[in-house]
């Protein structure tokens, strides 16, 4: 049994084609989407975050606007760049998004990713510490992120305060109880997975890998996910950890798809990104019944506990509905994926 869930980018473009025009456009259905997929008893709605872009940018409103509206699905984000955050303040945010939820957030971080402009985050006022790169500076604001939730005390309060406060060190508020157990890391390498695990994060493994050996993306992606596993162990954690991996699947059903999806050559990519040499999984579109075929031997789906769908939002909210729910009613069942019984129920 998998969480089955949507990852979208979040784009818009005035142009034609696009049923996202503007910002507005895709932050509303957003919200839209997440509430739909919701109802057809998918696990979970995650956003990508990108910085400069006519994308996603600010996850903290969008989040807590998706709480609002659902009830039951997970919420999350694949995932936000950690060189661009205060991580005092994005404590404050997630508190209370995850507040507004009622606790299922899901908050995905990394390091980054290529930028649309020159060193971004310098814009945002942070600079990377002499010695210590723009990644490194990412892993550092995580570290911190991760400690201010444990929710301990830590700042001494003042003197003659404008409202009372409580005995001992303050912490930040508003703190969410067990928020901490559910962030996740973007991890683009074995090296890093396996950071993540002895950090206690959860893992996100996307449509992309560095190429370490060569082999086949899911292959090595497998691998990744073993490794993060095992360094799991040997770091002395008491939870079960969660993975996931984000994948392009379309279930050709009818002509529409067949026209969006169905010429794609179904074969990984090689090429570059951050002077590293990357493998970009390969997007699976077929008819139903090949497709079960074609997803039984991915070994990283196999590993993975959650699987998160990437949609193509600029089709708008209609179509993306029927892309999950094609996924949900003719492939994962099949797989053992998920019950449909189960999803039934949850839907209503």
């Amino acid at each position: 049994m998998k969480k089955i869930g949507f990852l979208s980018f979040g784009h818009w473009s005035d142009t034609r084609g696009s049923a996202t025009r503007s910002a507005s456009d895709v932050l509303l259905q957003s919200i839209d989407l997440a509430v739909a997929a919701e109802e057809l008893g998918a696990d979970g709605a995650y956003f990508r975050i990108h910085h400069f872009a006519r994308q996603l940018a600010s996850p903290f409103p969008l989040l807590a606007a998706v709480g609002a509206r659902t009830n039951r699905i997970e919420i999350g984000t694949g995932v936000i760049d950690m060189r661009y955050e205060n991580p005092f303040y994005m404590v404050e945010d997630a508190g209370s998004a995850d507040l507004i939820s009622r606790g299922r957030l899901q908050l995905g971080l990394s390091r980054g990713s290529p930028e649309q402009v020159m060193e971004g985050w310098r814009h945002f006022g942070y600079v990377p510490a002499e010695g210590e790169s723009d990644a490194d500076m990412g892993r550092r604001h995580a570290e911190t992120f991760l400690d201010l939730l444990k929710g301990e005390g830590f700042a001494h309060p003042n003197l003659r305060p404008m409202f009372a406060n409580p005995p001992g060190l303050l912490r930040i508020e508003p703190h969410s109880d067990g928020l901490r157990e559910r962030i996740w890391w973007g991890s683009a390498s074995d090296a890093t997975a396996v950071w993540a695990a002895k950090q206690g994060m959860n893992l996100q493994s996307s449509t992309l890998k560095a190429d370490e050996t060569g082999e086949p993306f899911h292959v090595q992606q497998a691998r990744q996910i073993r490794a993060y596993r095992a360094a799991w162990a040997e770091a002395g954690h008491t939870r079960t950890p969660r993975v996931s991996v984000s994948r392009s699947i379309f279930a050709l059903t009818n002509d529409t798809d067949r026209a969006y999806f169905g010429l794609g050559d179904g074969s990984d990519k090689i090429g570059v990104i951050d002077d590293m040499r990357a493998v970009f999984g390969r997007t699976y579109a077929a008819e139903p019944d090949r497709l079960i075929e074609l997803l039984r031997a991915d070994e990283a789906i196999a590993e993975a506990d959650t699987l998160l769908l990437t949609v193509p939002n600029q089709l708008g909210v209609d179509y993306n509905v029927h892309v999950i729910d094609s996924i949900l009613t003719h492939v994962a069942p099949a797989l053992g994926w998920r019950d449909d019984a189960v999803r039934l129920a949850a839907a209503a």
